[in-house]
């Protein structure tokens, strides 16, 4: 259901993932209307910066040489994505960072592996965090997960995440909308009015389970949050 909220300057946060040129470039990894999402996440972006929130840049990026067991190669024995001394990881030029912005690197899922990212947040004094990014069901959901596992709300920007397919992103929303306790979901130009410090009427979970999608219902949904 949607409810009314506002977020108290100073207490959000602004985090953004695997915004990376493989994801145009590379067609294997392609991501669906990337464009657009790019598009939206620059709103975002804009929004941050004339509301002094802070930006946090992150990049998948592997080395080999620590990455987990099991990690997929390509036939010439580097990483299938994401590789070091592949140079389409590098975040998209109109979303990279900007002046003293943190650009951030991780090699597993989520934002929030082995690092002190949460710590460093949580002394800084943020409640909230806006996330947007890909891939939606991969690195969108790990992060988002382990957010709310370490006490912080999110506000989920669900047109400035996107998958390889409209439907795997808007069923990982649907899973994302359905376990968000303490967030909300919203679209981009509702989380610049967030970040301004308008009241905004977004999505929020309520009870268990509300989303009971099947492959008939799941983009009425998926327009409704």
């Amino acid at each position: 259901m949607k409810n009314p909220i506002s977020i108290r300057r100073g207490t959000v946060a602004a985090v953004f993932i695997d915004l990376q040129e493989e994801h145009r470039k590379d067609k294997r990894y392609l991501v669906e209307d990337f464009d657009g999402i790019l598009a939206n996440v620059q709103r975002l972006q804009d929004a941050a910066r004339r509301n002094f929130v802070p930006l946090h840049h992150w990049a998948y990026i592997v080395d080999l040489a620590e990455a987990r067991p099991f990690h997929p190669v390509d036939e010439s024995g580097k990483s299938a994505f994401s590789d070091k001394d592949d140079p389409l990881t590098a975040i998209c030029h109109e979303v990279a960072p900007q002046d003293d912005e943190a650009m951030l690197v991780k090699q597993e899922a989520s934002a929030f592996g082995k690092n002190n990212f949460a710590d460093k947040l949580k002394a800084s004094g943020i409640e909230w965090l806006v996330i947007a990014g890909v891939w939606t069901e991969a690195c969108i959901d790990a992060t988002v997960k382990d957010a709310v596992a370490r006490g912080f709300r999110v506000l989920l920007v669900k047109d400035a995440c996107g998958s390889a397919s409209a439907a795997m992103h808007q069923t990982g929303i649907l899973n994302l909308a359905n376990r968000l306790y303490g967030g909300a979901v919203t679209n981009t130009l509702d989380a610049c009015r967030l970040m301004a410090g308008d009241t905004v009427n977004v999505w929020q979970v309520e009870g268990s389970v509300p989303l009971r999608f099947t492959f008939e219902n799941a983009a009425r949904l998926y327009a409704e949050l």
